[in-house]
């Protein structure tokens, strides 16, 4: 609203890796160490609050303070992380790769540097094809990401078919 001032929404929607400067990088930095160190510390706390809300509830472990810290580190996250993906597309980016790890793994720690190495994959591969391809670098990151995804999901649908037909051929 302020005369001379023309903001570009298509940013803020879809992102744009050049809108990101050095203090943004500094604060995503400052915010992965402290999710990291969080992480490390508190990962037991945070996985029986993830899997069993009740049974922590009667061990006295503060549900409510970690539930809503975690959900302060996601709200967090998304606002530092609004000019590089766009707030259409960090939803995406914060759910694909985990879904994309859970299809194979079920071990939490297992998903979570599953999750990390298939963000970091897609990552790089979605700045590499905007490169390339002079396309918005959030939208890139996500179509590499849904394409990851897609491409392991039909590989899974194959190996439970194969192994449905190899049962059905061991019973004959």
């Amino acid at each position: 609203m302020a005369p001379g001032y023309a903001p570009n929404l298509m940013s803020y929607l879809f992102g744009s890796i050049l809108t990101v400067t050095v203090t943004d990088n500094v604060l995503l930095s400052l915010l992965t160490f402290f999710i990291i160190l969080f992480f490390i510390i508190f990962f037991k706390l945070i996985l029986f609050v993830s899997f069993d809300y009740e049974f922590s509830r009667t061990k006295n472990i503060p549900v409510g303070f970690i539930n809503y810290f975690l959900l302060g580190l996601v709200a967090l996250t998304i606002v530092l992380s609004i000019k590089v993906a766009g707030i259409i597309l960090i939803i995406s980016l914060l759910t694909i790769p985990q879904a994309t790890a859970n299809l194979f793994v079920k071990d939490f720690k297992t998903i979570i540097f599953s999750s990390i190495g298939i963000g970091l994959s897609g990552s790089i591969s979605g700045l590499m094809a905007s490169y390339y391809f002079n396309i918005p670098s959030g939208a890139s990151i996500i179509f590499i990401l849904i394409i990851i995804f897609a491409v392991l999901r039909f590989i899974k649908l194959l190996l439970n078919h194969s192994k449905h037909s190899n049962k059905k051929l061991s019973r004959q």
